[in-house]
């Protein structure tokens, strides 16, 4: 990972703590459903609320999404695990404690391997924004991954000075997940956390919404000279996007340093981060694990995970991203850049795979979708399952553009059209009739062409006496070329695809203009 980069002379440390919202249809404990946006406490049953006489039951299929993940990052999965009661008094949690382990985790070690750019070398001292280059490969080691209960939610707007309580999400199954303190940028801590999110999200035990609260960070920062001990630390708590947590680690940091450089000391503390200041704000002291009073859960025995549930939930897994990208490399020929793009989510990979192996121009379709396609559908908020251009008419474009059938500007019309649906301007397919359809129900790439008009022209002779017009009327740029003066090339070039109405193949015209104006 090379040496890490310095701020003002100190170097960086920092640790996550990832709350993944496992993707059951119930709760860890209890039958109640675990869907977001019901109104409050609607979806919390007696188990939940901790009334006098019930007792948890543990969600099967919480622990196998567990199993899932300590063998996609290659973790022991342990034989048996230990539910301990976390105490401590929120309201918004109703028996007093959480119920969570401490001492014998389900998920034991691991790492997670992800690719960061380097950052260009700017003597700021200040992170960078993401910079082209070649990747570099970082490891993150992980410490453990447990599986919790939520606590509810309380809520303090629009209730006259008085604080709400819901109690929807009170016992939704949770994978706390933490790492080593392996990190030493904020930008090391994004990609990190990026990283996670694909492949809980790849791997079908969480479905990522941040928004909705099912993947939040929690990032422990503190800062030291070089070769010291570490330093004293302090929690960002919940970070539930990856543009927040980097600006709250950027400011944590140089708030940290500002408060040591003027003689202060950090006490450890949980904090929050203010996105409207940009500004970290004190929480609360940071308890330590003495102060939660762990002991293990009377009411739960221990969870044993028998060698053959883990053998069936590895046969069930899928290939996971950072393989997928490295055979992406070698049956594609696609750069490590490239694969790794291609490999954002299993949608995405599905879509460059059918596309790829269809066209049998892989890089081309690489080319468009880390380009043309994800800019549109990133602009309309859309996945990739969702986008107006199957992976099949793409494979198309693509194999027109590699037969010389159409040209880029061309292409690029194309894709426009196949993206709206839009035949001819202002003629959508629902007016345009069957026969312009593809399979799939959208326009076809061969209909658009020939609608449009996109086709290049491939009469050699016909190109030919375009560029004999061209050069005849235009004798002043043909002077112009010979003695020495290139632009001149270029306006004859304008001229010749001007005449063939953009149907010229741009390098049969570059090629012939050249061979006349040198003969």
């Amino acid at each position: 990972m090379g040496t890490p980069a310095l701020i003002r002379g100190y170097e960086v440390v920092i640790g996550i703590e990832t709350h993944a919202q496992l993707s059951t249809r119930s709760k860890i404990f209890s039958g109640s459903p675990t869907a977001f946006g019901a109104a409050p406490n609607t979806q919390a049953s007696p188990v939940d609320l901790a009334l006098p006489g019930t007792l948890p039951v543990m969600n099967r299929g919480a622990v196998e999404r567990a199993i899932r993940f300590g063998l996609a990052v290659g973790a022991k999965v342990a034989p048996l695990s230990i539910f301990a009661r976390k105490n401590y008094f929120y309201p918004d949690l109703p028996k007093g404690y959480q119920i969570s382990q401490y001492e014998t985790p389900v998920v034991q070690g691991g790492a997670l391997e992800y690719f960061l750019p380097p950052l260009p070398s700017t003597g700021s001292g200040r992170s960078e924004t993401a910079a082209s280059g070649p990747l570099v490969e970082h490891v993150v080691n992980l410490t453990r991954a447990h599986l919790e209960e939520d606590a509810g939610k309380s809520l303090h707007e629009d209730y006259q000075g008085q604080t709400g309580i819901d109690l929807n999400r009170a016992g939704t199954p949770l994978l706390e997940i933490v790492t080593e303190p392996d990190m030493r940028s904020s930008r090391e801590a994004v990609e990190y956390a990026r990283a996670l999110h694909r492949l809980v999200t790849w791997i079908g035990i969480c479905d990522g919404n941040m928004q909705e609260g099912s993947f939040r960070c929690d990032a422990n920062v503190s800062v030291r000279r070089p070769g010291a001990p570490l330093g004293t630390r302090r929690e960002i708590k919940n970070l539930n996007s990856f543009k927040f947590m980097q600006q709250a680690i950027d400011y944590e940091v140089q708030w940290q340093i500002d408060l040591i450089e003027d003689g202060g000391a950090v006490q450890q503390a949980t904090v929050l981060f203010d996105a409207d200041s940009g500004e970290t704000r004190a929480m609360r002291s940071k308890e330590d694990a003495h102060d939660y009073r762990y002991f293990p859960d009377p009411d739960l025995p221990p969870l044993v995970i028998a060698p053959e549930w883990i053998e069936q939930v590895r046969a069930q897994m899928p290939e996971l991203p950072q393989r997928m990208a490295t055979r992406f490399q070698a049956d594609y020929g696609l750069p490590a850049y490239d694969a790794a793009a291609m490999t954002q989510s299993r949608d995405f990979a599905a879509y460059f795979e059918a596309a790829a192996q269809a066209s049998g121009r892989p890089k081309l379709v690489a080319n468009w979708m880390m380009g043309e396609l994800s800019r549109r559908l990133n602009a309309r908020g859309l996945p990739i399952d969702a986008s107006p251009v199957p992976a099949s008419e793409l494979a198309k474009l693509v194999m027109r553009i590699d037969d010389g059938t159409i040209s880029s500007s061309g292409a690029k019309e194309l894709f426009d059209a196949l993206w709206t649906g839009a035949l001819l301007p202002g003629v959508q397919l629902s007016g345009a009739g069957v026969a312009v359809a593809s399979a799939s129900g959208t326009l076809s790439v061969d209909a658009v062409i020939e609608a449009r008009g996109l086709k290049q022209m491939s009469d050699s002779a016909e190109i030919e006496r375009i560029v004999d017009a061209v050069l005849a009327a235009h004798p002043k740029s043909v002077e112009e070329y010979r003695a020495g003066k290139d632009k001149a090339f270029n306006a004859l070039v304008g001229q010749a695809m001007k005449a063939t109405k953009g149907q010229g193949n741009p390098a049969q015209v570059n090629a012939l203009l050249k061979k006349k104006l040198d003969g």
